[in-house]
């Protein structure tokens, strides 16, 4: 994605709550979500978010806003998931942008005519974006897994294949819920390991797991694969993504086939889907380290060697229930960046079609655990605990091991850096409720 006019930093807005660098969705950002009002029975819609606004992309097609090669994209942008706009490719989407953007600057000529067409995101609430066909969980953190690795194999903790091949498992779409919703704490088999059987229980180990999610945009046929040089092509955007965990029904189920049950009872994603066209400006240099081994040719080009990566700030933090009834704010557990990932977006994307597998619009990557280099950058709970043996101690003089009933975790993300207008992907929430 090239710079264009959208990206301008002096862009203002008739919408004044998205000037002044304070809110996520300035005028350069325009993610897109589906929504509805609150409380009520309207349908579900596609909008997008300029300020603290939702442009209602239903009124505004039905308004007349748009026109020429911006209006099929825009029809498509109002249905009630994003399914058929993601399929349409970038073209499409990046001359709906740019009307957008036109239409919402300061001193716009549509200014009167789509402020009818604004809801405030106060009122509003959120459906998944899109018909989540597939769901695909990487491992690109090489931080996190060697920190997993150390914590089961202290002799090996990185196997050897890792830094050859983007790791990947399929996950289950069903479960995956829209930020807000809560989920209650799962039940599965658990063996401790001085007992002769299992148990079927509560987990009493609930873990979070920052990722960032990745939106298909158009898919490819059965047999074909998407070259690197095209993979971004094929992306819609990103979201913020929580891939719950249970630590404790994981280690008894995991072998020989991967995680299961301590996996698939819930998923979080932020309902605004920030664009790939948006991040432009926040392009960073990918490379292996050196005397690592270098990229097969196929996960390789000079574009994603030159900015392949994401500067993307991302943020866990953690609300107790004490913390809510004392109205305190929520404690940080961790502060990373996207841009530690050891493969990027469209090497996941590369990898996963090589043998010919066919992705579809609104399929999700999920990136795996985003975790830094250092500690204070680890991104679950597992790790920054040391498997529990050290909890966290937050501000209001409670420690927390694991989660407990109750607790809310707030994942965001944001890209800033001079000479640019800060960005962001709003907040990724969910609430542990007891087990049943």
């Amino acid at each position: 994605m090239q710079l264009n006019e959208t990206h301008e930093p002096t862009l203002t807005s008739w919408v004044e709550s998205a000037n002044g660098g304070q809110s996520d969705f300035p005028i350069q950002n325009l993610p897109f979500a589906v929504f509805r009002r609150r409380g009520t029975q309207e349908p579900w819609r596609g909008g997008v978010a300029i300020g603290d606004q939702i442009v209602d992309m239903a009124a505004a097609v039905k308004a007349g806003l748009f026109a020429g090669d911006a209006l099929p994209a825009a029809q498509a942008a109002a249905e009630s998931t994003l399914n058929h706009l993601m399929g349409m490719g970038p073209l499409p989407l990046s001359r709906l942008r740019a009307a957008l953007s036109k239409a919402l600057r300061a001193g716009s000529a549509q200014e009167a005519t789509l402020k009818a067409c604004l809801v405030p995101q106060s009122q509003a609430e959120y459906a998944l974006p899109a018909r989540i066909g597939d769901y695909t969980d990487f491992y690109t953190s090489v931080h996190h897994a060697t920190n997993i690795g150390k914590q089961f194999r202290p002799d090996n903790p990185l196997l050897p294949n890792y830094k050859w091949v983007p790791i990947g498992y399929h996950g289950r779409s069903s479960s995956i819920v829209i930020s807000g919703q809560a989920f209650k704490r799962p039940k599965g088999q658990v063996k401790a390991p001085d007992a002769d059987t299992p148990q079927v229980k509560p987990s009493a180990r609930m873990d979070i797991e920052l990722e960032m999610g990745i939106f298909v945009g158009q898919g490819n046929d059965l047999g074909d694969a998407i070259p690197i040089e095209q993979a971004e092509s094929h992306i819609f955007g990103l979201v913020l993504f929580n891939d719950w965990s249970s630590r404790d029904i994981q280690p008894w189920e995991y072998q020989p086939l991967g995680p299961f049950l301590s996996k698939n009872f819930a998923s979080t994603i932020s309902p605004w889907i920030v664009t790939m066209e948006a991040l432009a400006p926040f392009r960073a240099a990918f490379g292996h380290p050196e005397g690592d081994p270098q990229p097969l040719p196929y996960l390789s080009s000079p574009e994603n060697s030159a900015a392949g990566s994401l500067d993307i700030q991302l943020e866990a933090l953690i609300e107790t229930p004490r913390m809510r009834e004392a109205k305190a704010e929520a404690a940080r557990i961790s502060l990373t960046n996207y841009r530690h990932a050891y493969w990027t977006a469209a090497q996941m994307v590369a990898h996963h079609t090589v043998n010919g597998c066919n992705l579809q619009p609104g399929d999700l990557l999920g990136t795996g655990t985003l975790s830094g280099p250092t500690l204070d950058q680890a991104c679950a709970l597992i790790e920054l605990t040391s498997g529990g043996k050290n909890p966290i101690q937050l501000p209001n003089g409670e420690s927390r091991a694991w989660l407990e009933d109750g607790d809310t975790v707030i994942l965001r993300g944001w890209c800033e850096k001079p000479g640019t207008a800060r960005i962001g992907f709003g907040e990724c929430v969910g609430t542990v409720l007891p087990a049943n």
